[in-house]
């Protein structure tokens, strides 16, 4: 039987991080690896980075070469001229080329992706089916499948006026304004469904809570790495990489605010090719955010296209309240 001593340090080697460069047209991508096994892609959301996973890739390297990146034009991914208007599609290919660079054998990859991220992992879906065996999407606000469209379109456009006109802090104000019910935060929930036409809500069914939206300080409508930020903030302990880390993806925001969070809002999916492979997808729901503006939209999704769903532990940035039970969940579903 292996010693104590072996048996650490294989689990040591299997979640040492490797990292690496890739080129690709307009920008580098940083990416680093741990495990051994087959591929799965992990992609942060908001304006995150690849240390927002670094306890989830951690946890799953036992099993699967986990992948995790910088987008580009974030952290240590580098556009190769000025930072312009973030596509899906552009984001998407770029994870097209890690699995093809870093997949054993060429085989299919897993693929997961929370918030904005999920939003690039169903076009990878759409359009290149054929790299990936699983996908689980958690929570894309993909406002396009909102009963009222115009009304989410509207809400993230202000937010990113107000940063453009007054700054970071001013911009999280205006969105937790517009996504607030009348009255405020104690008001009740916000309602996204007015002005819904019945084709839509016979195409896509009921809806929890009557598509009801709760306050952004529930439903997660700050990014990921301020979860990430108020959560070492509270930690008894934290190292200098840990606040090193949430640094580098507060950063980020700028970029988000600007070039990402309306275009991978408002991205309309394909929803035909969805149909066909939703085989091949799982869309998470956070158990606390169920009604809330991006878990209405996930549901919808999966409504629409006929993919299964997955409760997650936590809300909209599940993946940070506690990541390691997010991370077991995961491992079920992507077993499953």
């Amino acid at each position: 039987m292996p010693t104590t001593d072996a048996t650490t340090a294989a689990a040591t080697a299997a979640t040492a991080v490797r990292t690496g460069r890739l080129e690709a047209p307009g920008a580098t991508l940083h990416y680093e690896v741990r495990g051994r096994g087959p591929l799965l892609v992990m992609m942060p959301g908001g304006s995150a980075d690849a240390g927002i996973y670094d306890t989830l890739a951690a946890g799953l390297a036992d099993r699967w070469t986990v992948v995790a990146f910088d987008p580009r034009g974030y952290s240590r991914s580098t556009l190769h001229g000025p930072t312009g208007e973030q596509l899906p599609g552009a984001h998407s290919e770029d994870v097209a080329r890690l699995i093809e660079l870093l997949s054993p054998d060429g085989a299919p990859a897993a693929v997961f992706g929370s918030s904005s991220s999920a939003i690039v992992a169903l076009d990878l879906l759409s359009r290149r089916p054929g790299l990936v065996g699983r996908v689980v999407a958690h929570e894309p606000p993909l406002v396009e499948l909102l009963p009222d469209p115009a009304a989410g379109r509207a809400v993230f456009a202000a937010v990113r006026e107000s940063f453009l006109r007054d700054g970071v802090e001013a911009a999280m104000a205006t969105m937790a304004a517009g996504l607030a019910p009348e009255g405020g935060a104690d008001g009740g929930r916000y309602e996204v469904a007015t002005g819904a036409d019945e084709e839509s809500r016979a195409a896509t069914g009921p809806v929890e809570d009557d598509g009801a939206i709760a306050p952004p300080e529930e439903s997660g409508g700050a990014s990921e790495a301020e979860a990430k930020g108020k959560a070492g903030a509270g930690a008894k302990a934290g190292t200098g990489a840990e606040a090193a880390t949430v640094r580098r993806m507060m950063a980020n925001l700028p970029v988000f605010l600007e070039h990402v969070l309306c275009s991978f809002s408002g991205h309309a999916p394909d929803l035909d090719a969805l149909r066909a492979a939703a085989p091949k997808l799982v869309v998470g729901v956070g158990r606390d955010s169920r009604a809330l503006l991006p878990a209405v939209a996930a549901e919808r999704l999966a409504q629409r296209v006929g993919s299964a769903t997955a409760e997650f532990p936590g809300g909209h940035v599940g993946l940070m309240e506690d990541p390691v039970a997010f991370g077991a969940r995961l491992r079920e579903v992507l077993l499953g």
